[in-house]
């Protein structure tokens, strides 16, 4: 598995971008380009999250997602599309997909009390919901959530370098952004027989947002769908995060970056009575943002291939599709 992810999966340093001299800073760039051109993932070291820090939060969403179903199920919020809170088994599906995927999963966003009262996206944010069985559940996630999104902000300076923008391109665009951090739970299936024969962990998918930070999973299963069609594995290693492009960067882009297909295949039979968690973070910009594709990515040879749009329009569009909102 390690020796696939070296072969197919550049390899990066976070550290030459952010303390290196300007050749190393420069590589980095060149070496992120070239690789979101290619297959849109990345893993990255040195991105500032502690795997003390990534012990704890595992240890918090093993023990909520170890709660009974009718427990779990008071901390869902329908009415605003599951975006905070519990997510229940087989509720998200994939796009062009009716059946459920084989997941959990809880939803936090901005921590709206660290957000200033003249930042008028607050409004626009619902509150976190945290649950009272796992009280240490809320502080180690927004720990983590404002740890890797610095990270996320550190990528897309160098994204924005290689698309020949200013560094800080994106920074006023994700400040305050409608970020997720996804706890998932794939749950034990004590008899595959019961389940629908076309169900999945996760089918395949592209990510909604600009980019997604992917922290060492529990157990192998994501795979991603290289461009000659075929479905490669894909594992972080314990010091790093997957980091791959998501659909509104390859929309701003006009596909010059690519949001990648990939999904989590299920376990042989004989292993699907144990559980797997994952940890994405999902980077999404302030919903105002224009998502219209950048002019230096439209020429002759690359027309525009999407019509003009904002963040906050296409995500509702998108949590249509995956059956979250009606």
């Amino acid at each position: 598995m390690n020796e696939i992810l070296y072969q197919e999966i550049p390899s990066l340093d976070l550290a030459d971008f952010k303390h290196g001299d300007p050749g190393k800073k420069a590589a980095f760039v060149q070496a992120l380009g070239e690789a979101y051109q290619n297959i849109g993932f990345v893993a990255i070291k040195n991105h500032g999250l502690s795997q003390a820090l990534q012990d704890q939060l595992y240890e918090v969403i093993k023990e909520f997602f170890s709660l009974n179903d009718e427990m779990k199920s008071k901390y869902e919020r329908p009415k605003i599309g599951f975006q905070r809170g519990y997510t229940g088994k087989g509720k998200e599906h994939a796009k062009g997909r009716n059946t459920g995927d084989l997941k959990e999963f809880y939803h936090v966003g901005q921590d709206l009390d660290s957000i200033s009262s003249d930042d008028t996206v607050k409004e626009s944010y619902p509150p976190n919901v945290w649950p009272k069985e796992v009280p240490d559940f809320k502080p180690v996630a927004l720990e983590v959530f404002k740890t890797i999104e610095q990270s996320g902000k550190d990528m897309l300076r160098a994204i924005a370098l290689y698309l020949g923008l200013k560094e800080h391109y994106f920074e006023d665009k994700v400040k305050n952004g409608n970020s997720i951090l996804r706890p998932i739970h794939y749950f034990p299936i004590e008899n595959p027989e019961a389940v629908p024969e076309d169900a999945v962990r996760a089918a395949e998918h592209g990510d909604i947002n600009l980019i997604t930070l992917l922290m060492g999973a529990s157990a192998d299963g994501l795979q991603v769908l290289r461009r000659d069609g075929k479905w490669i594995p894909i594992t972080a290693l314990p010091d790093q995060l997957v980091v791959n492009v998501g659909d509104m960067l390859e929309r701003l882009t006009n596909k010059k970056l690519k949001s990648t297909i990939h999904r989590v295949v299920n376990p042989p039979r004989d292993l699907m009575n144990n559980s797997r968690y994952s940890i994405p973070f999902f980077m999404h910009p302030r919903s105002g943002m224009n998502l219209s594709c950048l002019e230096n990515c439209i020429d002759e040879e690359n027309p525009k291939h999407f019509e003009d749009i904002t963040a906050g329009e296409f995500l509702e569009e998108r949590l249509r599709e995956l059956g979250l909102r009606t």
